[in-house]
């Protein structure tokens, strides 16, 4: 049985989070923040953080990449544990690559900089994983990398042509759902990674 959530940054404005959990919306994926600065820090993820904590949603965090090495992937690792200490998470922490700087580096490479920055949250006791889209999983990611971290999959349509494992499927960009003015994004969640992770003790 699937799981509803969204993900959710600045770009979203002033969000209503319990309208969204009413809504039926039952976890949240904030963004954290970007590159490998603190100042770069999302402006909304402190208040996002603190309103979805009281709304009673299961939260969890991404951190969109600009890495093009693994000691740039190291470095956004080790920013967001920073921006992200002292809270707690439901749902994995996520290294989104998509940018197409990141890609051009190619499949090793790409490869290489989800393990370096999804051990260093490992090596913090944090569970990690990575966000990527469906088309770019096939061709930049080697199979080891696929299956052993959390996997957040992107296709925005009817099905995900994907036969791997995956936790979350990000199905849609154009959600609407009552607490956010205009689109957001929509996350079907298949895995129960909040037993997971309080068993684990992530």
């Amino acid at each position: 049985m699937s799981r509803h959530g969204i993900d959710v940054s600045n770009w979203q404005g002033t969000i209503d989070f319990d309208k969204v959990k009413n809504s039926g919306v039952d976890f949240v994926i904030l963004r954290a923040g970007y590159g490998k600065y603190d100042f770069q820090k999302d402006e909304c993820f402190e208040d996002n953080y603190r309103k979805a904590r009281a709304a009673g949603l299961d939260i969890g965090a991404y951190w969109f990449s600009y890495a093009t090495s693994v000691s740039d992937a190291v470095k956004e690792a080790e920013t967001f544990i920073k921006i992200i200490k002292g809270k707690t998470f439901e749902y994995p922490l996520y290294f989104d690559i998509e940018t197409a700087d990141a890609f051009n580096c190619g499949r090793e490479l790409c490869s290489d900089m989800v393990r370096a920055f999804c051990n260093t949250l490992e090596k913090a006791g944090y569970f990690a994983g990575f966000y990527i889209s469906r088309s770019y999983l096939q061709t930049h990611i080697t199979s080891d990398v696929a299956k052993r971290y959390a996997l957040w999959v992107a296709e925005y349509g009817n099905r995900l042509n994907y036969d791997g494992d995956y936790g979350i499927w990000q199905n849609s960009s154009t959600w609407a759902v009552s607490g956010i003015y205009g689109c957001v994004d929509h996350d079907y969640g298949y895995i129960d990674y909040p037993s997971i992770i309080k068993k684990g003790g992530f």
